[in-house]
């Protein structure tokens, strides 16, 4: 979360997570444009909560592809495999940094992110389809409860990869 932003307490983390859950599903609804869904999900996240940078990186073959976000300008390709964003990918679960300056192969797109945690997406069968990355211009800034709600928001969006 930003320095600039209201600390959020464990009670009202929980509480706003539960409440940002619901709005997304309601954002999604109805919805099949997989670049409206994800900049929505992306301004709500960082309006809500704050975040320093928040946003998707979609998978385009061997390379990570910057998608809808917010924050400061960003890399616009990752590649397999370095970075925290792969590992979320490789290792299939979500990756919680302290300190990404301590990261092997940490990918500094903004030197005022100091620490970091990137959940992998999937669709409906199971495949992975990209991360949502969030950023802090803290250190220590996210935990494992970050990473059980956010991996909870990566269930809720399952249904923005249609069909295929």
């Amino acid at each position: 979360m930003s320095s600039s932003a209201e600390p959020v307490t464990p009670q009202t983390r929980h509480d706003l997570y539960a409440t940002v859950l619901q709005e997304t599903a309601h954002l999604i609804s109805g919805v099949d444009d997989l670049v409206a869904n994800l900049a929505n999900v992306a301004a709500l996240l960082r309006q809500r909560f704050g975040f320093f940078w928040v946003g998707f990186y979609l998978l385009r073959g061997d390379r990570l592809v910057l998608g809808p976000f917010q924050g400061n300008p960003a890399c616009v390709y990752l590649e397999r495999p370095r970075g925290v964003c792969w590992a979320a990918v490789l290792r299939e679960s979500p990756v919680v940094v302290a300190n990404v300056h301590e990261f092997p192969g940490h990918i500094a797109c903004d030197p005022e992110s100091k620490s970091e945690i990137v959940v992998p997406l999937k669709d409906r069968a199971g495949r992975i389809r990209g991360v949502l990355d969030v950023d802090s211009d803290r250190f220590g800034a996210f935990d494992e409860e970050d990473a059980r709600w956010l991996n909870r928001l990566a269930e809720v969006l399952v249904p923005v990869w249609g069909e295929d």
